[in-house]
């Protein structure tokens, strides 16, 4: 996008871009609104004893704040001290913040948002394929496919100008949508454009594997592929076999005749048929195996690294591909290197300037972190940088709870967020209009972020605050100067799985196109990963068996039990919608969360359209308006996830976790549902 200064102030245009076209969602076309809002955060906020927020100097924020570290670490330790970090964050702010806990706090306690929305799909990609790219191919090879299967992903409303990568698809017949809901995306499979699948939530794993089963026992697999390219179908042919199509439909509700139809048109023509998932089939306690299945399939197709065909996933979060690349993983160091390889530590501390043993080893994944908050041998002192935990993570009353308990905690956000009001400091930030940077794609395309207008005077940016910290605490190495930590950055990348070391931030400014992995002995970089071979050492990608009996939510508690709750977005609101409940269109739109229920489960439960009703899960209960609608299954409501107080969607998600990725499972919880005696009628 671009921004135009008019009489009337900054204007949004949409501009000529491989992967949007020019186009843009409403979120982006009102995107300047928060510029300028008035309610903005413009000064540091310190809390007083009275439990009121006054407006500090820079000076003596950061003075308080470097007492508070200080203390924390010489009373608890380096670990009492950790960060929090959002994938909204520019590469250079997430290398930095990784670098400056590590080296500047020596603390390992670091881990992100991105946990919540990538982490299984990287997880499956790494073990299957070698590396992580959520998409292995450039976005325009989709506009000549004639089949998408596409799991577990609403983009019709999370990223409306990629659905116009579908049209050829659409036109043929073939876009193939699995979602429990009747989504806007599923919409677009009909009058004959496709077929949409809506298995019960928390059973995607099933459905894959019973796909994957036509596919052997049918003789639709592509062997030819599989021997030249591939390992491991001796030990995925067993685990398959239990899952044929009647057994798959009695777990998930989709009609065993579906099952059949989908995988064969999958497999009648590989050149133009893709695979792509999203969180609906990865934000599950099983999701980094759900995701695997979904590349057993692909690869069962002959689909990775074939002539425009391939497997890939859909991330959603600004900087999702690079935020996790560059550090703010808890596992990982810059480059997409293991924090606990020797090797790639070796590499790293070559660049700090460090010895490898002084680099801290593997922290605690997001939620087992939030989970250790105030307590004994937990982290103290934690600074919250690009995300609104309170809102976004799993049992929220718990996590506020933790925040509570600790002995201080900073904010850092445009707003004063749902977490910003729990804080001991909030520091206002820059936003993205106003700093220079890059970002990496969901093609694994790095981008340069431009400075478009001045920011508010007084206003600084993260790059700054943590070179200010890392200079009162005595720790040399760290720069306020974007270009400069991208040098840097690049450096430390060089021989990693996302290598950055030949992209230089004069070839961004001319435009170039430039995919990682982009080193010098390949300095036009990579748009198409596995054309020749996959990144394991033997080149050849992993067929993984993958799940036992498939779980599937118990009841919840009491008489009324046996609904399935599942979470999501909606096309006006974005994440914990801090910045989207603040723009006046999309608030009008969408002014509150909604609870979609289908009318003849409100039926059984005395409730009508608009009744406030009273959702209650394992871990706590929400309050919220029902909206009737056979959009969602009998045994399945739907709530977005955008909005806090007593309608915050993650009141009654519960913090389990995927063993692989540490990835909560947002998509399904058993909840009861009932109207509050005190309820009424909107």
């Amino acid at each position: 996008m671009t921004l135009t200064t008019t009489p009337d102030g900054v204007r949004v245009e949409g501009r000529e871009f491989p992967t949007n076209r020019g186009g843009l969602c409403r979120k982006g076309w009102t995107a300047a609104e928060l510029l300028d809002r008035p309610d903005r955060l413009g000064t540091p906020l310190l809390r007083t004893e009275d439990g009121t927020f006054e407006p500090v100097g820079w000076d003596v924020a950061l003075t308080r704040w470097v007492r508070e570290l200080r203390a924390a670490r010489a009373t608890h330790g380096a670990d009492a001290v950790g960060v929090f970090g959002g994938a909204s964050l520019t590469n250079e702010k997430a290398y930095a913040l990784g670098k400056f806990v590590r080296l500047g706090l020596g603390s390992s306690r670091v881990d992100y948002n991105g946990r919540f929305c990538m982490s299984s799909a990287a997880a499956a990609g790494n073990r299957s394929f070698g590396v992580d790219r959520g998409l292995p191919f450039p976005v325009t090879d989709l506009d000549d496919a004639h089949t998408v299967l596409l799991l577990g992903s609403n983009v019709a409303d999370t990223m409306p100008p990629f659905v116009q990568h579908l049209a050829e698809a659409r036109a043929a017949g073939g876009l193939l949508v699995v979602d429990p809901r009747r989504s806007a995306t599923a919409d677009l499979t009909a009058d004959g454009q496709g077929t949409h699948l809506q298995p019960l939530p928390g059973t995607d794993l099933a459905l894959l594997q019973g796909l994957a089963h036509v596919v052997l026992a049918e003789g639709l697999a592509d062997h030819e592929y599989l021997a030249a390219r591939t390992t491991g179908l001796a030990q995925l042919r067993p685990a398959l076999n239990q899952w044929w199509p009647e057994r798959v439909e009695a777990v998930t509700g989709v009609p065993a005749h579906r099952i059949r139809e989908v995988a064969r048109r999958l497999a009648s023509d590989p050149r133009g048929t893709y695979v792509l998932t999203g969180r609906g089939v990865e934000q599950h306690a099983d999701g980094t195996d759900t995701a695997t299945a979904a590349i057993n399939l692909a690869l069962l197709l002959g689909l990775p690294g074939g002539e425009r065909s391939g497997y890939g996933t859909l991330t959603g979060q600004g900087n999702g591909q690079g935020a996790r690349e560059h550090g703010l993983k808890a596992d990982q160091l810059p480059g997409y290197r293991s924090i606990s390889d020797p090797a790639d530590r070796a590499a790293v501390a070559a660049v700090w300037g460090v010895a490898p043993e002084t680099i801290p080893g593997p922290g605690l994944p997001a939620v087992e972190l939030l989970a250790s908050l105030g307590r004994p041998g937990g982290v103290r002192c934690l600074w919250v940088n690009g995300s609104n935990i309170v809102v976004s993570a799993p049992d929220v009353a718990a996590v506020a709870a933790g925040l509570e308990r600790l002995d201080f905690l900073v904010v850092s956000d445009f707003f004063f967020s749902e977490t910003a009001a729990h804080a001991d400091l909030v520091l206002p930030v820059r936003q993205w209009a106003e700093e220079e940077g890059t970002m990496t794609n969901l093609e694994g395309r790095v981008l340069r972020r431009r400075r478009a207008v001045a920011p508010p005077p007084g206003l600084v940016g993260e790059l700054e605050i943590i070179a200010e910290l890392a200079r009162r605490l005595g720790v040399e190495g760290f720069t306020d100067d974007p270009r400069e930590v991208f040098v840097e950055l690049a450096a430390a990348s060089a021989g990693g799985r996302a290598d950055y070391s030949a992209i230089t931030w004069d070839r961004l400014d001319a435009g170039e196109a430039l995919h990682w992995p982009c080193r010098p002995s390949a300095p036009e970089g990579s748009p198409r990963l596995f054309l020749e071979r996959f990144a394991h050492p033997d080149g050849r990608a992993r067929l993984v068996p993958v799940g036992g009996p498939t779980r599937r939510p118990a009841p919840g508690p009491g008489p009324a039990g046996g609904l399935v709750l599942t979470t999501g977005r909606w096309l006006e609101h974005y994440q914990s919608g801090t910045q989207t409940r603040r723009v006046g269109s999309l608030a009008a739109a969408r002014p509150e969360a909604r609870l979609q229920v289908h009318p003849a489960t409100a039926a059984a439960r005395s409730i009508a359209d608009g009744d406030v009703v009273e959702v209650t899960s394992a871990v706590g209960s929400a309050l919220v308006r029902a909206e009737l609608s056979t959009a969602v299954r009998p045994d399945t409501v739907f709530l977005p996830m955008h909005f806090g107080g007593e309608a915050t969607a993650n009141l009654l998600v519960e913090a389990r976790t995927d063993p692989v990725s540490g990835m909560p499972d947002f998509k399904a919880t058993a909840v009861t549902l009932r109207r509050p005696v005190a309820g009424g009628s909107a």
